[in-house]
């Protein structure tokens, strides 16, 4: 198939290497902060691991690294928040630790990463079909992050099915696109929920975010369509797209 759907870093290993692009969708929260952030101007470096090791990651690119929403203060103030990161002064680097989102981008391998959101999905889309990506010549792969459970296996999240469903349905309307079952299936699951903005933020994530604290990153990244930003994995970094 020229278009495939896919669950976590597991099937993005299995489907990166007859992808021409790899499109990551973490609704909430790292595509959209990511997607906040690029905006801005600001380089985003993801990284698996939010441990000491980041620090230094973050100190070989000069970068600032980012902290989690709970430890996030007035003087750093750049987390995994989207809504933290729009008021949080603009930075030219930031390293951007995510277990889910940041290492789907790392098994991609030479593909082309792009991260999409609610926020930018018909930007993306656009994009993807101007380059040729979903064609026969130049697969694609748009893979769902989902979240972990305590054991570390995956655990499906509708914020991401819905997420990659809205960008699978915008490439769909943007040309004769070949999916497969599986990315048709998140397509149609899209364009037949009736307020997909009060089920993201009634599903799991969406609830614990407002439970934590942080319901303003629950509206940030359902502003469908507010965005015409497409970020590129490019040197390390997500980057603008080149026009």
């Amino acid at each position: 198939m020229d278009v495939t759907f896919g669950w976590g870093p597991t099937e993005a290993r299995v489907l990166a290497p007859s992808s021409a692009c790899v499109v990551v969708v973490d609704v909430l929260s790292f595509t959209t902060a990511v997607g906040v952030a690029v905006e801005s101007g600001t380089a985003v470096y993801p990284y698996r691991w939010r441990d000491a090791t980041a620090r230094a990651y973050a100190e070989r690119r000069e970068a600032t690294l980012a902290v989690g929403r709970s430890e996030a203060t007035p003087e750093h103030p750049w987390s995994l928040s989207p809504a933290a990161l729009r008021t949080a002064p603009p930075t030219p680097r930031l390293v951007l630790p995510s277990p889910n989102g940041s290492t789907i981008a790392a098994e991609a391998g030479d593909a082309t990463v792009v991260a999409a959101s609610l926020r930018n999905r018909t930007a993306v889309a656009g994009w993807l079909a101007e380059r040729g990506y979903g064609s026969g010549a130049r697969p694609l792969a748009v893979i769902a992050s989902g979240e972990r459970w305590p054991d570390g296996s995956l655990r499906p999240a509708l914020e991401d099915l819905l997420g990659a469903g809205a960008v699978l349905s915008a490439l769909r309307a943007a040309g004769p696109f070949v999916l497969s079952p599986e990315a048709t299936a998140a397509a149609t699951l899209w364009e037949a929920t009736d307020d997909p903005v009060a089920a993201l933020h009634r599903c799991d994530s969406g609830r614990e975010l407002y439970e934590y604290g942080y319901p303003q990153d629950v509206a940030v990244a359902t502003e469908v369509d507010t965005s015409d930003t497409v970020p590129v994995l490019r040197d390390g970094a997500f980057q603008e797209a080149a026009p």
